[in-house]
Parts: structure tokens; sequence; C-alpha cells
């Protein structure tokens, strides 16, 4: 008897993968198709037809009336602009769409970041196709996953660098390998697998919280009682509520062909954890903002509210999305897989010496691809991963890496097996290196775990810095060996002289970020320090180069991202502005009326009241001082929002003036939610939103 599997049976159904193209398009155009893209060539108008004419089909079947062309703008968030299949003919209508149209796109670009590419009159924008990314379906229409450039040609996206950065990448790997006797390798690609951490709350709190709805986090709240001291809610039972949320947030997910692998319970209370299994990385771009807009859609119909903001409450772990990234051969060649012995691993040795080294020399990169103003909550804070960018290798490699720098013979590295001390339990293999929860670039057996990435990022970003990193250092290993090297005489000089970014001990630590200091490695805690690195002529000259981006992009990039940090920033400062005239301040000063009014009742009766007069004079100091603190920060907004310095110097100007009032504000808040009758507060508290599910 068969079994039916539903599971197996729903696995990609809404996606237009290419099982489903293979079977519903001529053979030959598909093989024209993939040929086009083994090639590296434009796809023709006939082959792009075909396809979309089948795509059409599919997708009508599948519920679809619109198609859109789905990109990534510079919001960080996607974007879509819906068109009917429906065209009118006659007195009927008939279904169309052209390979024209699934090929390109013309939305209005006006209004989207565009760091002076383009002035606000000047509305044409194009959409491309990218053909290596399955369209699919949702909410009714066909989502065709594009590329977002301007009528003049430049990216608008964070898309387009991320496909520049692989085909670079492809064309360094490939050179570098045939050089170390890897023959036949015609296409190298990066592949990532990335852990998405979320915050789960019930949806009646959400909406009695301003500043949640507004900004995506909490500016007030006084810690609970209990946070994550007792370590019992990592890895713990999974409450009824959320595993409803998460069984079909996975069948949902599958159901788009997104292979989600793992769910459990993060360290903060409250906080959960989805992770999926590699693919290639442009996909996994876009696998991962479809999952983050899934989980907020379902989350709603479950009564809750997925947060994705990194710090969405004060004084408990934030949230990353850790970015498993490998290089990957088109011969099936993990080029980060050490092997059963790495020392006799020529390819795995020469990749690993070029990512320390670029990792060294662009650490300001990476740390710029993560920096946001929800992300600046995290790095620098006492949790993963630190501000300090730095590789882990673990004990066996970092003795591989001595023994190649000190020019000794590279022996057998035997892991050895592990031995649990049970009789009943078999001895198993241990990986090369342990795992460093601390390390922001941590070597993890067979790939780099990215953690410094944040829970509402997009890892477009960070990969392209990554692929075009590594790129450059396989260029100059290739040039170094063309000019006579030996290539473990490249790798030996790569080690020596960038061993000073592997560090494999607390990341947390003061005495690291002394270390640090001593080593010269960059610490920039803000995104305003580390958005300058934009401005090295070194950053640009590389990225430039490898025609990952141009120099007016990287230009734009950095108007476009502290133009984000700046409107970020002014929202929340005049969200915890209103919350405090209009919420909190009210709200203590009636209680304080109670309790003035209890102090004169209970002294009318003969009572000694100075216990309770104590109360009264405490929170009235409070307020006094809440008052003062109101008005401060009221005068730095309005003097942020009259400044017309360059946006560098109005970063500043919000980070330094604006951010430290509305810190000094909330201090003053928390402590005077601590002595108010819970019933008298104005807004759910960290208890409610954190234990309230």
């Amino acid at each position: 008897m068969e079994l039916k599997n539903d599971l197996l049976k729903d696995y990609g159904c809404l996606t237009f993968s290419d099982d489903i193209m293979k079977e519903r398009i001529p053979k030959s155009t598909y093989k024209a198709f993939h040929e086009a893209l083994a090639n590296g060539e434009e796809l023709s108008r006939e082959t792009a037809t075909v396809i979309a004419n089948a795509m059409k089909i599919w997708a009508v079947e599948n519920g679809a009336t619109h198609f859109t062309h789905w990109f990534m703008p510079m919001t960080g968030l996607t974007a879509e602009k819906h068109d009917a299949f429906l065209e009118p003919d006659g007195s009927k209508a008939v279904l169309e769409f052209s390979g024209k149209t699934l090929r390109k796109g013309e939305p209005d670009a006006s209004s989207f970041p565009s760091g002076g590419l383009r002035a606000t009159f000047e509305a044409r924008g194009y959409t491309a196709w990218d053909c290596t990314s399955p369209a699919f379906v949702k909410g009714g229409s066909l989502y065709i996953p594009t590329l977002f450039c301007s009528y003049t040609g430049e990216a608008l996206d964070k898309k387009t660098p991320l496909l520049r950065s692989l085909d670079t990448l492809s064309k360094a790997s490939c050179r570098l390998l045939s050089k170390l006797g890897l023959e036949g390798i015609k296409s190298v690609t990066a592949s990532v697998g990335s852990e998405q951490e979320y915050f789960l709350v019930d949806d009646k709190y959400y909406q009695e919280r301003m500043d949640l709805k507004l900004t995506g986090r909490t500016l007030y709240g006084a810690m609970a009682p209990k946070g994550q001291e007792l370590e019992d809610h990592y890895f713990g039972s999974i409450k009824r509520k959320v595993a409803a949320f998460m069984k079909d947030l996975d069948n949902e997910l599958w159901k788009y062909g997104i292979p989600s692998k793992t769910k459990h319970n993060e360290v903060a209370p409250a906080q959960h954890e989805v992770a999926c299994v590699y693919r290639k990385v442009n996909m996994t771009s876009d696998n991962n903002h479809l999952l983050m807009q899934l989980a907020q859609d379902i989350a709603k119909k479950h009564g809750l509210r997925c947060l994705l903001h990194e710090k969405p409450f004060a004084g408990v772990n934030g949230s990353g999305k850790h970015n498993n990234w490998s290089v990957t051969t088109d011969t099936g060649i993990n080029l980060f897989n050490p092997g059963k012995n790495p020392a006799e691993n020529l390819p795995f040795l020469a990749v690993l010496a070029c990512t320390v080294k670029g990792v060294d020399e662009y650490a300001d990169l990476l740390r710029m691809s993560v920096a946001t103003a929800g992300n600046d909550h995290r790095l620098g804070a006492n949790e993963a991963p630190p501000a300090i960018i730095s590789i882990f290798l673990g004990e066996e490699l970092d003795k591989l890496v001595d023994m190649v720098i000190e020019g000794k013979e590279l022996g057998d590295l035997d892991s050895g097996r592990f031995a649990t001390g049970v009789s009943v339990v078999p001895t198993f293999s241990k990986d090369n290196t342990d795992r460093n929860r601390t390390s922001p670039f941590a070597f993890t057996g067979n790939k780099f775990e990215f953690r410094a990435v944040g829970s509402a990022q997009s890892i477009a970003g960070p990969n392209t810095i990554l692929n075009s990193m590594l790129a450059e250092e396989m260029d100059q290993m290739s040039d170094l060996i063309d000019s006579g090297m030996a290539p473990l005489e490249v790798i030996k000089k790569f080690l020596s002289e960038h061993k000073r970014i592997i560090f494999n001990g607390d990341g947390y630590s003061k005495e690291w970020e002394e270390e640090a200091m001593r080593r010269g490695l960059a610490n920039n805690k803000n995104t305003v320090d580390a958005m300058e690195c934009l401005k090295e002529e070194k950053n640009i000259d590389m990225l430039n180069r490898h025609g990952v981006y141009s120099r007016v992009e990287l230009a734009s990039r950095y108007e476009i991202l502290l133009e984000n940090y700046i409107k970020t920033l002014g929202v929340e400062a005049l969200t915890a502005l209103k919350m405090a005239k209009s919420q909190i301040y009210p709200a203590a000063v009636k209680a304080l009326g109670n309790m003035s009014e209890n102090a004169l009742k209970i002294k009318e009766t003969g009572v000694d009241n100075a216990f309770l007069v104590d109360d009264v004079n405490t929170l009235s100091s409070l307020l006094t001082t809440m008052k003062s603190q109101m008005k401060d920060l009221e005068d730095k907004i309005e003097k942020a929002q009259k400044c017309e310095l360059g946006i560098h110097e109005q970063a500043v100007m919000w980070r330094d003036e604006v951010f430290e009032a509305m810190n000094i504000l909330r201090a003053t808040a928390d402590t005077i939610e601590t002595v108010v009758d819970a019933k008298d507060w104005p807004m759910p508290t960290y208890i409610d939103l954190m234990f309230g599910i």
C-alpha cells in the first residue's frame, strides 16, 4: 500500500521551480535556458516568451490574477507593483504575459532612496528578471524576483550588487583553483544557510504599545524580575500557541520551497529561531525576505505579533540573522571543507588564507555591511557578537595556521573521537573546531558563520561584501603565483601578515577590547562610525575594480544608509517624546495625586504618614526630573531637525545629542514605572510582553 505524504507533495507547490519549468516547456527551450545561464549569456526573447507563457498558465492555475516584479530597494525591505494578466480585447478580455514583460518592468523610481543618483522628478527605473531565482505565487499574484536599476544604469537595489559579486567571485575562484591543480571547474558560487531570530508577543499587548507599532522596539520598559538569567527558555519546551504558529510557518515555507529545517526557543523570553539549509545566496536572500513577510502575516492569524527588530527589549538578548557562508564549485567541492586531512588539502588552505586576509583587510566593510540603527543595540553590547570583527578558527585549525607560518611539516590533524563515558553510547568523530558563540565570524566545520547580521536586515548586503572580499584576495594570490611564488609560500605569506585577525577567546571580555586595540583592530560601535569606511579609497577601489559597485553607487550608499539612520532615530525620538508627554507623565502625575490624597487621609486619622510622604517626595522628584528631560529631548530634536550641516554631521548630532537624551529620559521613566501602582501604568509592561503568551 502506497503511503500518501502531503508534506512531500506540497513542498514547493507555490514555486515555479526548475522541475515545473522542465515539465511545462519544450526540451529545446529548457536546454536553451540553461545554456544561457551556464554561459552567462542574455536570454533570447523567443526563450523568454515560451517560459513566460508557461509561467502565466501555471500561475493562473494556482489562483494568480496579477503579476509583480519583486525587488529589494535600498529601504531594506521589498517592493512590488501588481499588474493584471487581463487585457481588454473588444467586448472580452484575454490573459497576456509576454517574454518582454517577464524580462523587464518599469516601476516609478522617484520615491525610493537613491542617495543623489536620481532627482525626484526623474522617475524612470527598470526591473530585470533574476532568472536564477524561481518565481512564486502569493496572495493571488505571480511574484517575479528582479533587479532594480535607474534609467542611467546605476543599481538602486541590494540584489544587483549581490549578483555582480557572485560573478566576480566565480571568475576569481576558477582562476585560482586552476593554479592549485583543480581542473574542469567552470563556475563557483556562494551558498548561504540563514538563521532567523525573532520575538513573539501577544497582539493585544502590541496594540497598546505605541513604540512597538511605530518603531518595532520598546522605547520604555523596566526590566521584569525574571529575564534570561536561568537559561530555562533556551531550547525549552515550546508553548502551545507558539508551536501552532511555528507549524503554520513551516508549512507555508515548504510550499514556497524554502528549506526550513530547525525551530526552537532562543535565549531570551519570547525569543525564537527558524533556520534554513543552504541554497545559492541570491535565492537564500529572496527566501529570507519572504520568510520575514510570512512570519509577520502568520503571527497575526494566531493573535501574535512577530518582532524582527534587533533589540525589541532592553536587558535581554537581541536578535540576529546568522549567515552561514560557504563557497562551492560546480563539481560539488565545498572549498571551506577541510576534509579528513586539512594539511594536505591545498585548495582549502588557499581559500582559508584568502578569507583570513580578506577579513583583516576589509573588516571595516564587513562591519559597515551590518550597520543599522537597530543593530547598533546588539553590536558592542554584552551579547553576541562584539563590534570588533575577528575570526574564530578553533584549536585544530589554529595549530595548522601556526605550522604553516612556522614552516613546519604539515602533518595529520586528527581531531579524534568523542567519548561520553557512558558504556552503551558509542564514540563518534569530532569536528575540527568547537563553536565560539562570541565570535562575529566563526569557522564551524565546513563554513563560516557571520553572526553580526541583524535580524531585520537583508542578507544581500553582507554577502556582497563577503563575496567581493574573497574574490579580491583570490586574485591577489593568483597574481603572486603567476609571479613565481609557490602556492604554499603565498598561503604562508597571507597567514603570517594577517594572523592578528584570528581570535579564539571570549569576544565579550573587556580584555579582548584592550587586546584588539593593541592589534590595531577597529571597534566601531555605531553606524555613524562604521559608515566612514565607504569613503576609504582602498574600499572604493576594490569594489569598483571588481564591478560590484561603481564609485557613484558607493557614494549613494553612504548617503542612503546615513539618511536611514537619521530617519530611524527621528521616528524613535518623536515617539519617545509623545509617549512621555501623553502617556507616562500624565499617568505618573495621576498616581502622585492619588498617593498624596492617601497621605492626607492617613494623616487625618492621626497615624504617622512619613512612609507615604517619602514615596510622594520620591515620585515628585522623579517627575520634576522627567519634566526637565522631556524639554531637553524636545529641544534637541528641534535642533537636529533644523541642522543644515552635512549628512555626517547631522547623523553625529542625532547620535550624540538626541539618542543620548532619549536614553536619559528612558532611565527616569523606567524608574518611575517601578514606583507606580501597576494598575495605573498606561501600557503593557515587560512582564506582559515577554511572558504574556
